[in-house]
């Protein structure tokens, strides 16, 4: 734990390159299929950074909405900079002829898994912390000889057995002798596809997947509320020829140039680097009606604002799952960088830093100087 082995910054720009086009292609040709199936005709794809974009392409599908949505969209149209129109995303979005929205895919970003990698591992944590603080009150119990139930704690000696677990886990982690529960990292939407259209569309695509013979579904969330939706997560077979042929008919090494591997390397293709890779990926699928994707992106349930929520309602804001999201970032900024090799892990799980010390080593990587206001 916290060991830097010397080919680890080559492994994570190599894994990044492949399981990110591995996805990326899964993606475009699942989401081409279930359009067709649910809207009887192809897709246009255009690749989309801002979400400015993504509502812009909402603004021109209007009509399909209720009075509501209308409403919504001359709101926006009003005033576009107050809905987060800079806010960046790795997507493309799927129009047809007439540029009206039926759907869009895309990637996570870095930041965004590395923000429910801290979501994840702070829930793992603070069981762990809660299980050890109440031993000590447990123990307390014993000295006292009466039943735990019995035991009255003063807030103040229960913050304090909190803060003890808590140096205890990090402890345990600094000496090697705890690992990261490998569940309680497993994130399923970092790949997602969201289906637009109508409730009888959508209701029969759900019904058709649960027979495909490439795609199962393994989970299903339907939410209700300022936000609605149905979001399936699902298990995709992906075609590991096409993806691959497809590598050297784009001649897509060519955009990956700038990782420090050499052309040579990149132009051996992507199977010396697919391994043992599994047959199959999961991705999250969201089906959406138009105007509950207007919404999501414009109204009660505006996207941006949700993850802000989702940031501060974490039962546990503890330094070690906020050291997992600076890790996570850091090793994704090295995987997209020109190094393949760093000297050493400048964030540790037991360590505290600041935003600020992980901004500064990102920027390092770039060979971008501090702003330093002395000379």
């Amino acid at each position: 734990m916290g060991r830097l082995e010397p080919d680890d910054g080559m492994r994570i720009t190599k894994i990044l390159i492949c399981d990110g086009f591995v996805l990326g292609q899964t993606l475009e040709a699942v989401a081409n299929t279930l359009l067709k199936t649910v809207h009887g005709q192809p897709c246009q794809n255009e690749r989309i950074q801002f979400k400015g974009q993504l509502r812009d392409a909402i603004c021109r599908s209007g009509k399909d909405g209720n009075v509501r949505s209308g409403e919504l969209i001359r709101l926006y149209q009003s005033s576009p900079e107050f809905f987060y129109r800079e806010a960046p995303i790795n997507g493309t979005i799927c129009l047809d002829h007439q540029k009206r929205l039926l759907g869009l895919y895309r990637i996570k970003r870095p930041r965004r898994i590395a923000e429910k990698a801290n979501r994840y591992v702070a829930n793992w944590i603070f069981r762990m912390v809660q299980e050890q603080a109440e031993e000590m009150a447990a123990e307390r119990a014993r000295k006292y000889n009466i039943h735990l139930e019995e035991l009255i704690t003063p807030k103040k000696l229960m913050d304090l057995e909190f803060i003890s677990a808590e140096r205890d886990i990090a402890q345990r982690f600094r000496d090697n002798n705890i690992e990261l529960d490998k569940s309680a990292l497993r994130i399923h939407d970092v790949g997602g596809i969201k289906i637009v259209g109508n409730a009888a569309k959508l209701s029969l695509l759900e019904k058709d997947l649960s027979h495909h013979p490439k795609i199962r579904i393994i989970d299903r969330e339907h939410f209700s509320g300022n936000y609605q939706a149905t979001s399936l997560i699902i298990e995709v077979i992906w075609d590991r020829e096409l993806v691959c042929r497809t590598y050297f008919d784009r001649r897509i090494w060519e955009k990956y140039l700038d990782r420090g591997l050499s052309q040579t390397e990149l132009k051996r293709g992507l199977e010396p680097l697919l391994g043992r890779a599994k047959p199959t990926l999961k991705l999250e699928l969201i089906l959406s009606t138009f105007s509950d994707m207007v919404e999501s992106e414009l109204g009660n349930s505006l996207h941006e604002e949700r993850i802000a929520a989702q940031r501060d309602n974490k039962v546990y804001k503890g330094y070690i799952p906020m050291n997992v999201e600076f890790l996570i970032e850091y090793l994704f900024a090295v995987g997209v960088s020109p190094h393949l090799h760093i000297e050493r892990l400048p964030i540790k799980l037991w360590g505290r830093y600041l935003p600020d010390t992980v901004i500064d080593h990102i920027r390092a990587l770039y060979k971008m100087p501090n702003s330093d206001l002395f000379c």
